[in-house]
Order: C-alpha cells, then structure tokens, then sequence
C-alpha cells in the first residue's frame, strides 16, 4: 500500500510540473512542414486505400444479395464520410500547427 501512495505521489509531481519543460510558442522546429507533409501523404493515402476496400466490400455485397441495396448504400456513405473525415482532421490539424 506504501509502495503504491509513492508511485501515485511520483506520478502527480510529474504531471504538475509538465508546464515547467514545454517551449514557447515561438519556437518552431525547422523539421515542422516536413512532418506535417508527410503526415498528409500517410493520412491521405492510407483514407484512399480504406476508402478503396469499402467501396469494394461494398460492390461485392451487392452481387451476393441486391435486395439489401439501401441498407448497404447507407451504411457505405456513412463509413466512406468518416473515413473522409480522418483527412480532413489530419488536414485541419496540420494547417493550425504549421505556420
């Protein structure tokens, strides 16, 4: 139980001090539009890539049973918008961060 209170007391000093480490605004690591395009590219095409499998699955199911055509449909739309989502996010993030 001691041993535990200890961790727990380590833990929170940590996490105060947090604040005490980070850098300023203003300071910019050349490295910054680097990584951001590369974080594009990956979440680009890894979004192409599932968006490409869905509408595959997608085809496939209808070819087995076109009588389940609108619940398909419907539930292909709302997989393919949040997977379009991801990109957009990465995108927002990045065009916030990279000045």
């Amino acid at each position: 139980m001691r041993k535990l209170q200890y961790l727990f007391s380590a833990l929170a000093a940590l996490f105060l001090a947090t604040p005490a480490f980070a850098q300023g605004a203003d300071a910019v690591s050349p490295w910054t539009p680097i990584g951001a395009g590369i974080g594009m590219a990956l979440a680009a095409g890894l979004c192409g890539l599932a968006q490409g499998k869905a509408t595959a699955s997608a085809t496939e199911a209808l070819a087995r049973n076109p009588g389940a055509r609108p619940g398909i449909f419907t539930f292909l739309i709302l997989g393919l918008a949040f997977i379009e989502s991801l990109a957009l996010f990465t995108f927002v993030i990045i065009f916030l961060y990279v000045k």
